[in-house]
């Protein structure tokens, strides 16, 4: 089954040029139902009320981070199997492993270009 290219997604990010740059990726893919938050509360108070069905998400924010806000999402009932993807700077294999013990789907590290984040993003969603 195709993916809809109209699902709507959750980008998180506290950086606005990563946020356009990310929805501009996005786009080039043909996805169009684009949100942002600038950090984890934001985020986790955006999906109380609209059902996402993928989160990019970058790890260092303020106040709540990338990786509090996949523990949170991961306790929840609700959102526990949302596709979740890291989008961050970092690069230590510690990291990448504590995100993939909280449940993190897949991990990106900046910066990247388009034929990684649909690579990431397929090996998640499926095939687009």
């Amino acid at each position: 089954m195709a993916v809809d290219k109209s699902m709507p997604i959750l980008i998180i990010d506290d950086y606005k040029t990563m946020l356009k740059i990310v929805r501009g990726l996005l786009n080039q893919l043909g996805f169009t139902n684009i949100d942002e938050a600038t950090d984890g509360t934001m985020a986790w108070e955006m999906m109380q009320e609209k059902e996402y069905k993928l989160l990019l998400c970058d790890w260092n924010m303020e106040p709540m981070d990338g990786l509090e806000l996949l523990k949170t999402i991961r306790a929840s009932e609700k959102f526990k199997t949302m596709p979740f993807i890291m989008v961050t700077a970092e690069t230590k294999a510690e990291n990448i492993l504590i995100a993939k013990k909280h449940g993190v789907n897949n991990y990106v590290i900046k910066p990247f270009n388009l034929a990684t984040l649909k690579q990431k993003m397929q090996a998640v969603i499926g095939a687009f």
